[in-house]
C-alpha cells in the first residue's frame, strides 16, 4: 500500500501536488516543475522524500513529500511533512492513515522525536483526522514565511 517514490513516479507526484493546490484554492502559487521535484528527491544533493499510497490494483491515491529537520532542544532531529494527499475518490479508505503511519515508524526506528506539517486553519475534515490520531494543533507558535520580493530584497 505505502512505497518509496521512485524516479518513475515524478509526473504522477507532480500531478497529484497540483491537485492539493487546488484542494487549498492555491492553483496559482504551485510553480514546482517535474524537473525540481525530480532533482529535490534523487538529485546529486537531494534533500527531501516521498512516499507513495497505492490502491489494491497498483494504481497511486496519495502521496507524502518530507524532509528532515532539527530540534535544537531535543537535540535530534525530526521529519517535517512538506504534503500530505489522497485523491478524493480514495479519502476513508486508511491511505492517509497509512502515511503518517510509514513516517511515524521512520521516526521510532531513527530516534527521531517529532513529526510536525502544517494544516490550513479551514480545513476542518484534515484537522480531525490528525487529532484522531493524537496529533496537537502548537497554536502558540505562528509561522511565518519570507518569499518573492521580501526575500529578494532582504538576501540582497
Amino acid at each position: 500500500m505505502i512505497r518509496d517514490a521512485v524516479p518513475a513516479d515524478i509526473p504522477v507526484i507532480h500531478t497529484m501536488i497540483r491537485e492539493l493546490a487546488e484542494y487549498e484554492r492555491a492553483s496559482e502559487e504551485a510553480r514546482a516543475t517535474e524537473e525540481q521535484l525530480h532533482e529535490a528527491l534523487f538529485g546529486e544533493r537531494s534533500a527531501a522524500y516521498a512516499h507513495l499510497a497505492e490502491d489494491a490494483a497498483g494504481d497511486p491515491v496519495g502521496f507524502s513529500l518530507w524532509f528532515l529537520n532539527f530540534s535544537t532542544w531535543r537535540g535530534v532531529h525530526g521529519i517535517y511533512l512538506e504534503d500530505l494527499y489522497v485523491r478524493p475518490a480514495a479519502r476513508g479508505g486508511g491511505y492517509g492513515k497509512a502515511l503518517l503511519t510509514q513516517l511515524a515508524r521512520l521516526c521510532v526506528e531513527r530516534g527521531y522525536e517529532r513529526l510536525e506539517w502544517s494544516v490550513l486553519n479551514w480545513n476542518a475534515p484534515s484537522i480531525a483526522f490528525y487529532e484522531s490520531l493524537g496529533a496537537r494543533p502548537q497554536d502558540e507558535w505562528t509561522v511565518y514565511r519570507l518569499t518573492d520580493d521580501a526575500l529578494k530584497s532582504l538576501g540582497a
